[in-house]
C-alpha cells in the first residue's frame, strides 16, 4: 500500500507538469569580438529563449557554422545548457577563429575595408535543439551582424 501511494504521487507529479510547447527562439543578441591576439580572434554571443512550460529540458548547439565577411571560418559545437522552467534563458555561442584563417581567405581585401571601416561582418548559420521527455525539436539559427573593431 505505501508502494501505491509514492508510486501514485509520483505519478500524479509528473502528469501535472505540462510540456505544452516548445521553447520560443527569442534572438541573438551581443555579438562582439572577446579577444584579439595574433593566433586568433574569439567571438562571441547569446542566443535567448523563451520556454512557457512547467519543467525544462536541455538545449544543445552543434555545427553552428560562424562567417567573417561571408567567408565560413569555423564550426562551433557545444556541450548541453539546461532548460529552466518558465523563464527567459540564453545560452551562450563562442567561436575561436585563427588568425591565420582569415589573412589566408580570398577576401583580403574585404579584411582591410573591415579594418578602415572598423566593423566585420559576422554571421551565425546552424541548428540548435531542444530535448525532453523523448521530445526534440531544432531551431534554425541565421543571425547576421556588423561587429566593431577595437583598435
Amino acid at each position: 500500500m505505501k508502494k501505491f501511494i509514492m508510486l501514485s504521487t509520483i505519478a500524479i507529479g509528473l502528469l501535472s507538469c505540462s510540456v505544452n510547447e516548445k521553447p520560443e527562439f527569442l534572438r541573438i543578441e551581443n555579438i562582439k569580438i572577446v579577444e584579439s591576439t595574433s593566433e586568433h580572434i574569439t567571438l562571441s554571443a547569446d542566443a535567448f529563449f523563451l520556454n512557457p512550460n512547467d519543467i525544462g529540458g536541455e538545449l544543445k548547439s552543434e555545427g553552428i557554422k560562424v562567417f567573417v565577411n561571408d567567408e565560413e571560418m569555423t564550426t562551433i559545437s557545444s556541450e548541453s545548457f539546461e532548460v529552466p522552467a518558465k523563464e527567459e534563458f540564453s545560452i551562450p555561442l563562442q567561436a575561436n577563429i585563427p588568425s591565420k584563417r582569415i589573412l589566408n581567405t580570398n577576401t583580403l581585401e574585404s579584411v582591410f575595408n573591415s579594418i578602415l571601416n572598423q566593423k566585420i561582418k559576422v554571421q551565425y548559420l546552424g541548428v540548435i535543439e531542444y530535448k525532453v521527455l523523448g521530445f526534440s525539436h531544432t531551431y534554425d539559427i541565421d543571425r547576421t551582424e556588423d561587429v566593431k573593431i577595437k583598435l
